[in-house]
């Protein structure tokens, strides 16, 4: 999904991460704190999201507040990540200038003699969830009468639902 944030300026940027759950709470993706998405989501915390299948004319677009999830919640998804990923969590200094290549694998080697295979979650790593307030789903039509169903979410449980014109 490409996720999309403001900078503390208005400036946007926008980057594809992966969802890794669904629940009535939100969406969640994981990434490192200090990297540049999640300096932008302590300065505004709020994002959007947008899945997209081109061959199909579809797209789902979610807007809404973001929250870190629980430090238990990070903790069960770093464990289930594969070795090299948990270690690499620990070496990049994401969104950061580096010399060069070699400078960042001695990092990551730095990481494997450190931990070996028994690698703790990183305190600057762990996930965020956006919560929906408004999901749009729009389907491609010919004269570019397109689809869009804007779904937007008054107080805590009731949704509206409103035809947008394409």
């Amino acid at each position: 999904m490409v996720l999309s944030t403001v900078d503390a300026d208005g400036r946007p940027s926008g980057r594809y991460v992966l969802l890794k759950g669904v629940d009535p709470r939100g969406f969640v993706f994981y990434t490192n704190y200090a990297s540049r998405k999640g300096r932008e989501l302590a300065d505004n915390p709020h994002a959007c999201l947008l899945f997209s299948w081109v061959e199909l004319e579809r797209q789902v677009r979610i807007e809404g507040p973001v929250q870190k999830v629980s430090a238990s919640e990070s903790d069960e998804y770093f464990a289930l990540r594969p070795l090299g990923s948990r270690l690499g969590a620990w070496a990049s200094p994401q969104s950061e200038t580096v010399p060069n290549r070699a400078a960042l694998e001695a990092r990551f080697a730095d990481a494997e003699r450190r931990f070996g295979d028994a690698v703790p979650r990183p305190p600057h790593w762990g996930g965020y969830r956006v919560i929906p307030r408004a999901i749009e789903f729009w389907q491609g039509r010919e004269n570019r009468l397109h689809d869009r169903l804007l779904y937007r979410r008054e107080g805590d449980a009731r949704w509206t639902i409103e035809r947008l014109a394409p």
